[in-house]
Protein backbone atom coordinates (compact mmCIF):
# COMPACT_ATOMS: atom_id res chain seq x y z
CA UNK A 1 0.00 0.00 0.00
CA UNK A 2 1.53 3.20 -1.46
CA UNK A 3 1.85 6.09 1.82
CA UNK A 4 0.18 8.78 1.24
CA UNK A 5 1.85 12.09 0.70
CA UNK A 6 0.48 15.21 1.80
CA UNK A 7 1.96 18.65 0.92
CA UNK A 8 1.53 21.27 3.83
CA UNK A 9 1.16 24.79 3.02
CA UNK A 10 3.35 27.80 4.33
CA UNK A 11 2.20 30.36 6.53
CA UNK A 12 0.96 33.81 5.45
CA UNK A 13 3.60 35.19 7.75
CA UNK A 14 6.37 33.25 5.97
CA UNK A 15 5.01 33.28 2.64
CA UNK A 16 5.53 37.48 2.71
CA UNK A 17 8.85 37.57 4.60
CA UNK A 18 10.51 34.98 2.71
CA UNK A 19 8.88 34.45 -0.77
CA UNK A 20 7.49 37.86 -1.55
CA UNK A 21 9.21 41.14 -2.90
CA UNK A 22 6.79 43.12 -0.78
CA UNK A 23 9.27 42.86 1.92
CA UNK A 24 12.77 42.55 0.07
CA UNK A 25 13.75 46.19 1.87
CA UNK A 26 13.60 44.14 4.95
CA UNK A 27 16.20 41.61 3.56
CA UNK A 28 17.89 44.33 1.64
CA UNK A 29 18.97 46.12 4.91
CA UNK A 30 19.90 42.90 7.05
CA UNK A 31 22.04 42.07 3.73
CA UNK A 32 24.05 45.37 3.72
CA UNK A 33 24.91 45.16 7.57
CA UNK A 34 25.87 41.32 6.93
CA UNK A 35 28.07 41.86 4.14
CA UNK A 36 29.62 45.20 5.55
CA UNK A 37 30.76 43.08 8.65
CA UNK A 38 31.81 40.70 6.06
CA UNK A 39 33.58 43.10 4.04
CA UNK A 40 35.51 44.88 6.58
CA UNK A 41 36.89 41.46 8.15
CA UNK A 42 38.10 40.25 4.56
CA UNK A 43 39.31 44.04 3.47
CA UNK A 44 41.83 44.52 5.64
CA UNK A 45 43.32 40.44 5.08
CA UNK A 46 42.93 40.50 1.36
CA UNK A 47 44.36 44.47 0.44
CA UNK A 48 46.05 45.33 3.54
CA UNK A 49 44.64 48.49 4.35
CA UNK A 50 41.63 48.98 6.17
CA UNK A 51 38.28 50.23 5.12
CA UNK A 52 35.47 52.52 6.50
CA UNK A 53 32.48 54.42 5.47
CA UNK A 54 33.94 57.58 6.76
CA UNK A 55 34.83 58.92 3.17
CA UNK A 56 36.64 61.62 4.60
CA UNK A 57 39.44 59.60 6.33
CA UNK A 58 40.29 57.75 2.93
CA UNK A 59 43.31 59.75 2.88
CA UNK A 60 44.72 58.68 5.86
CA UNK A 61 47.87 55.97 5.99
CA UNK A 62 45.70 53.69 7.68
CA UNK A 63 43.18 53.27 4.74
CA UNK A 64 46.18 52.67 2.05
CA UNK A 65 45.59 49.70 0.32
CA UNK A 66 49.64 49.59 0.70
CA UNK A 67 49.04 48.43 4.15
CA UNK A 68 50.63 45.46 5.71
CA UNK A 69 47.18 44.05 7.24
CA UNK A 70 47.62 41.20 4.70
CA UNK A 71 50.58 39.91 6.21
CA UNK A 72 50.57 36.59 7.67
CA UNK A 73 47.48 36.04 6.09
CA UNK A 74 47.69 36.16 2.26
CA UNK A 75 51.55 36.76 2.27
CA UNK A 76 54.45 37.02 4.31
CA UNK A 77 56.69 39.66 5.40
CA UNK A 78 57.70 41.41 8.70
CA UNK A 79 55.63 43.60 10.78
CA UNK A 80 56.58 45.57 13.90
CA UNK A 81 54.70 44.05 17.19
CA UNK A 82 53.18 45.55 20.12
CA UNK A 83 56.92 45.78 22.07
CA UNK A 84 58.21 47.92 19.18
CA UNK A 85 60.38 44.71 17.76
CA UNK A 86 60.49 43.14 14.21
CA UNK A 87 58.21 39.81 13.91
CA UNK A 88 58.04 37.92 10.61
CA UNK A 89 55.28 36.38 10.02
CA UNK A 90 54.44 33.38 6.81
CA UNK A 91 51.52 33.12 4.70
CA UNK A 92 48.70 31.85 7.57
CA UNK A 93 50.89 32.19 9.99
CA UNK A 94 47.70 34.64 12.15
CA UNK A 95 45.70 31.86 11.25
CA UNK A 96 47.94 29.21 12.85
CA UNK A 97 47.82 31.42 16.21
CA UNK A 98 44.39 31.52 16.38
CA UNK A 99 44.14 27.89 16.10
CA UNK A 100 46.88 27.61 18.72
CA UNK A 101 45.30 29.69 21.22
CA UNK A 102 42.37 27.68 20.80
CA UNK A 103 43.93 25.19 21.29
CA UNK A 104 45.29 25.91 24.61
CA UNK A 105 41.63 26.98 25.47
CA UNK A 106 41.03 23.32 25.26
CA UNK A 107 42.18 22.75 28.46
CA UNK A 108 40.73 21.94 31.54
CA UNK A 109 37.82 21.60 33.07
CA UNK A 110 35.68 24.16 31.11
CA UNK A 111 37.09 24.20 28.21
CA UNK A 112 36.56 26.95 25.28
CA UNK A 113 36.59 24.15 22.49
CA UNK A 114 33.86 21.58 23.74
CA UNK A 115 34.36 18.84 21.06
CA UNK A 116 37.75 16.64 20.42
CA UNK A 117 37.37 16.28 17.07
CA UNK A 118 37.66 20.31 16.87
CA UNK A 119 40.61 20.09 18.75
CA UNK A 120 42.58 17.52 16.41
CA UNK A 121 41.30 19.82 13.35
CA UNK A 122 42.78 23.18 15.29
CA UNK A 123 46.07 20.92 15.50
CA UNK A 124 46.11 20.18 11.92
CA UNK A 125 45.50 23.59 10.74
CA UNK A 126 48.29 24.90 13.35
CA UNK A 127 50.66 22.44 12.48
CA UNK A 128 50.02 22.17 8.35
CA UNK A 129 47.19 23.63 7.08
CA UNK A 130 47.78 26.77 8.06
CA UNK A 131 49.30 28.32 4.96
CA UNK A 132 46.24 27.20 2.66
CA UNK A 133 43.47 28.25 5.31
CA UNK A 134 44.52 31.56 5.68
CA UNK A 135 44.40 32.62 2.21
CA UNK A 136 41.08 30.94 2.19
CA UNK A 137 39.63 32.36 4.74
CA UNK A 138 40.81 36.37 3.82
CA UNK A 139 39.79 35.95 0.34
CA UNK A 140 36.12 34.15 1.86
CA UNK A 141 35.32 36.86 3.87
CA UNK A 142 35.75 39.17 1.58
CA UNK A 143 34.30 37.62 -1.42
CA UNK A 144 31.02 37.01 0.87
CA UNK A 145 30.78 40.50 1.63
CA UNK A 146 31.33 41.75 -1.46
CA UNK A 147 28.96 38.96 -2.74
CA UNK A 148 26.33 39.77 0.01
CA UNK A 149 26.13 43.79 -0.11
CA UNK A 150 26.07 43.57 -4.28
CA UNK A 151 22.70 40.60 -3.84
CA UNK A 152 24.61 37.99 -5.72
CA UNK A 153 24.21 34.51 -4.58
CA UNK A 154 22.80 35.91 -1.76
CA UNK A 155 21.64 32.59 -0.16
CA UNK A 156 25.20 30.65 -0.95
CA UNK A 157 27.00 33.82 0.33
CA UNK A 158 24.77 33.84 3.92
CA UNK A 159 25.31 29.80 3.84
CA UNK A 160 28.85 29.83 3.71
CA UNK A 161 28.89 33.27 5.92
CA UNK A 162 27.24 30.76 8.60
CA UNK A 163 29.71 27.85 8.14
CA UNK A 164 32.65 30.52 8.78
CA UNK A 165 30.95 32.03 12.07
CA UNK A 166 30.06 28.07 13.41
CA UNK A 167 33.75 27.71 12.75
CA UNK A 168 34.84 30.36 15.07
CA UNK A 169 32.26 29.89 17.20
CA UNK A 170 33.36 26.28 17.68
CA UNK A 171 37.21 27.72 18.33
CA UNK A 172 35.67 29.45 21.54
CA UNK A 173 35.38 32.86 19.87
CA UNK A 174 31.85 34.81 20.20
CA UNK A 175 32.27 38.09 19.25
CA UNK A 176 30.18 39.67 16.62
CA UNK A 177 29.74 35.71 15.44
CA UNK A 178 26.36 34.66 16.81
CA UNK A 179 24.54 37.93 15.54
CA UNK A 180 25.92 36.99 12.40
CA UNK A 181 24.86 33.75 12.07
CA UNK A 182 20.99 34.53 12.92
CA UNK A 183 21.10 36.94 10.30
CA UNK A 184 22.50 34.90 7.92
CA UNK A 185 20.38 31.67 8.86
CA UNK A 186 17.21 34.07 8.12
CA UNK A 187 18.75 35.37 4.87
CA UNK A 188 19.43 31.95 3.90
CA UNK A 189 15.67 31.03 4.30
CA UNK A 190 14.92 34.34 2.46
CA UNK A 191 16.94 33.68 -0.77
CA UNK A 192 14.25 33.84 -3.13
CA UNK A 193 13.56 37.31 -2.39
CA UNK A 194 16.48 38.56 -0.02
CA UNK A 195 18.68 39.72 -3.58
CA UNK A 196 15.60 40.96 -5.12
CA UNK A 197 17.09 44.54 -4.81
CA UNK A 198 20.44 43.56 -6.21
CA UNK A 199 21.62 41.44 -8.81
CA UNK A 200 19.72 38.57 -7.97
CA UNK A 201 16.46 39.63 -9.25
CA UNK A 202 18.79 39.42 -13.02
CA UNK A 203 20.91 36.14 -12.01
CA UNK A 204 18.32 33.79 -10.45
CA UNK A 205 15.50 34.28 -13.59
CA UNK A 206 18.36 33.78 -15.85
CA UNK A 207 20.50 30.85 -14.44
CA UNK A 208 17.35 28.95 -12.84
CA UNK A 209 16.78 26.33 -9.91
CA UNK A 210 18.41 22.59 -10.60
CA UNK A 211 14.66 21.21 -10.02
CA UNK A 212 12.66 23.10 -12.14
CA UNK A 213 14.80 22.53 -15.10
CA UNK A 214 12.58 20.38 -17.71
CA UNK A 215 14.19 17.26 -19.00
CA UNK A 216 14.80 17.13 -22.87
CA UNK A 217 11.68 14.43 -23.36
CA UNK A 218 9.70 16.79 -21.72
CA UNK A 219 10.83 20.01 -23.49
CA UNK A 220 10.51 18.34 -26.65
CA UNK A 221 6.72 17.32 -26.69
CA UNK A 222 4.42 19.93 -27.67
CA UNK A 223 1.55 20.64 -25.01
CA UNK A 224 -0.66 17.97 -26.23
CA UNK A 225 1.90 15.06 -26.49
CA UNK A 226 3.55 13.37 -29.43
CA UNK A 227 0.88 11.54 -29.89
CA UNK A 228 -2.11 13.18 -28.91
CA UNK A 229 -4.20 13.77 -32.43
CA UNK A 230 -3.69 9.68 -32.95
CA UNK A 231 -5.33 9.14 -29.30
CA UNK A 232 -8.10 11.00 -30.32
CA UNK A 233 -8.68 9.32 -33.48
CA UNK A 234 -8.70 5.90 -31.91
CA UNK A 235 -10.90 7.33 -29.24
CA UNK A 236 -12.96 8.49 -32.01
CA UNK A 237 -12.93 5.29 -33.51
Amino acid sequence: MAATVVQFEEPRLARLLFGSSETAWFWLVARLWLGWEWLHAGWRKVLGGDITWKFWDWGRDAYSLTGDGNIGWIRSGTVVGADGTEVFRGVGDNIAGFAARAVEGSQGAHPDVAYSWYVNFLEFVRDDFHPYLGALVSLGEFTIGLALILGAFTGIAAFFGAVLNFSFMFAGSAGANPGMVLVSLFIVLAWRNAGWYGLDRYLLPKLGVPWEKKSPVSSLQPPGGTHGADAGKRRDE
